[in-house]
């Protein structure tokens, strides 16, 4: 059974960078591919990031590719996605997920374990 805790979401504004983590635990970490997936009020959850269990294979929402960046520290167990020239559009909880399969997918069923979810709010 894999625990994953999110952190690092925040109130900032248009056009600023932030970094969420996600520290996992109870597993072996590099056994499993990573996602970072958010839902905005009233919307479904959609597919941000994912990153391979090696971190070779990256692959990013078009809304998102070019700003965030997903990576991880198989040795600290944490997965990051950073997180620049954000705006409003991008406020949402934001989750991090953990795949057995070890690639990269982008559907929310493919992901085995699911953290709390982190707030990140960009005011205009």
């Amino acid at each position: 059974q894999v625990q994953l805790v999110e952190s690092g979401g925040r109130l900032v504004q248009a056009g600023d960078s932030l970094r969420l983590s996600c520290a996992a635990s109870g597993g072996t970490f590099s056994n499993y591919a990573m996602g970072w997936f958010r839902q905005a009020p009233g919307k479904e959850r959609e597919f941000v990031a994912a990153i391979s269990w090696v971190g070779v294979t990256t692959y990013y929402a078009s809304s998102v590719k070019g700003r965030f960046t997903i990576s991880r520290d198989n040795a600290k167990n944490t997965v990051y996605l950073q997180m620049n020239s954000l705006k409003p559009e991008d406020t949402a909880v934001y989750y991090c997920a953990a795949d057995s399969t070890r690639v990269v997918h982008i559907t929310a069923t493919h992901y085995d374990y699911w953290g709390q979810g982190t707030q990140v709010t960009v005011s205009s």
